[in-house]
């Protein structure tokens, strides 16, 4: 039907006295003309009617998925279409076989290039709308998005080179077998990466805003992309490490969402005593222990048993009898017991470790049931500030290295 009208529009002008070449170039520039007016009048009631009726309809809906479509610009991309879709199918109206292929295959092109930049807009739209469900803070899909858009994309450059080279896409897709090792050579880290991915996914082992640390990458923070070849994490100190997919698989890392789980977040800290300060309570000593509330109860059974256990007359080494720093511990362990901020129901030790050239340790080892950063330093920082303060108080001394001060009294 198109090449039959420019036929007739050739013959006539050739019947009014038009010479055929000057009838034929005629005949294609009003052709050209005419297309292009069809063309911009398409573009214009796709854009300017049916685009702003769409986005009236789409904002007066309750679903949000169509919000995240039109915030996505897939509708005008879609509008894009209709022009090119005119220029294409008038291509043959021209009387010039160079120009006709010309046109229409460019005119295909641009359309091939439309539809891969919309599938790349839909799934993206796509992976946003699934973001929105409780369901992607556990299985997100941003990598497999992506190599659903890569897969488009190789198929898009080969139907353009197919159409450049006026060839068949299977025959180029065949002569690509032997390029396939310096493809995978190129794209190395997009096949580790998406391997990785689906690993990551299927056992769980990181999701977005989780809390994980990796020395080797100078990561320590909160993932807030999870991609086909990156993992970016923010750091407490608001930088952005950005660590390949496939590392977190093939090197160790922390992911702290077990503990923001469990409801309690450890304290694990000892404090060192000089050994020269331990020493056999005396009775002046139980007598003044028996004073403190916290291990009031304590001294009194211990006292009591002492009594009960240890023969008249026996000299003191032979005698059970209580060490300042065994009254000390079972302090410690009575006030984290009556601490507000410690969680009862786990772990809970207060314990001596391997005695070293830097006096015998106590280590706490116990969980806050406060897990926010700022309140668990907090939390620790004020157990161990009563705990140093308190150390005087049973005759011990806290080990630690000689200081410019202790030297200078050593002098005089």
């Amino acid at each position: 039907m198109k090449e039959l009208l420019g036929i007739q529009l050739k013959n006539w002008l050739i019947n009014e006295g038009i010479s055929e070449y000057w009838a034929v170039l005629l005949q294609s520039v009003i052709a050209a003309v005419v297309v292009i007016l069809i063309a911009w009048l398409s573009d214009y009631i796709a854009k300017k009617i049916l685009i702003a009726f769409i986005t009236r309809v789409v904002r007066k809906t309750k679903t949000h998925w169509d919000d995240i479509l039109l915030e996505r610009k897939v509708f005008n991309k879609i509008s894009h279409f209709a022009p090119a879709i005119i220029i294409y199918s008038s291509a043959s109206l021209i009387d010039h076989e160079s120009w006709s292929n010309l046109i229409e295959n460019g005119a295909y092109v641009y359309m091939v290039v439309l539809a891969i930049m919309l599938l790349d807009t839909f799934l993206s739209a796509s992976n946003d709308i699934y973001n929105t469900m409780p369901v992607s803070k556990t299985r997100p899909i941003k990598g497999y998005i992506q190599i659903v858009k890569i897969f488009f994309y190789a198929l898009g450059i080969i139907a353009i080179i197919a159409v450049l080279f006026d060839k068949n896409p299977l025959t180029i897709i065949a002569g690509m077998g032997a390029f396939a090792a310096v493809i995978l050579l190129i794209f190395k880290d997009t096949i580790l990466g998406f391997v990785a991915s689906i690993q990551l996914s299927a056992n769980k082992m990181v999701n977005i805003g989780d809390w994980i640390t990796m020395p080797s990458k100078g990561a320590d923070g909160t993932v807030i992309d999870i991609s086909l070849n990156t993992v970016k994490v923010q750091n407490w100190d608001k930088t952005i490490s950005t660590i390949p997919t496939y590392a977190l698989v093939s090197e160790s890392f922390n992911n702290w969402k077990g503990m923001e789980e469990s409801g309690g977040r450890r304290i694990k800290r000892h404090l060192n005593i000089d050994v020269k300060s331990i020493h056999f309570l005396s009775e002046e000593d139980i007598n003044k222990f028996e004073q403190i509330n916290l291990i009031q109860d304590y001294m009194k059974e211990k006292k009591e048993e002492i009594q009960a256990s240890n023969p008249e007359g026996e000299i003191p080494v032979n005698q059970r009898r209580l060490t300042n720093v065994g009254t000390f511990r079972k302090y410690i362990e009575s006030y984290l017991q009556n601490h507000p901020k410690i969680h009862k129901n786990m772990t809970f030790l207060v314990r001596q470790l391997q005695p070293s050239e830097k006096g015998l340790p106590i280590e706490i080892y116990v969980f806050s049931n406060d897990q926010a950063w700022a309140n668990y330093e907090a939390i620790q920082a004020d157990i161990f500030d009563h705990i140093f303060a308190i150390v005087p108080e049973f005759n011990l001394k806290v080990f630690q290295n000689p200081t410019g001060d202790d030297f200078q009294k050593l002098m005089n």
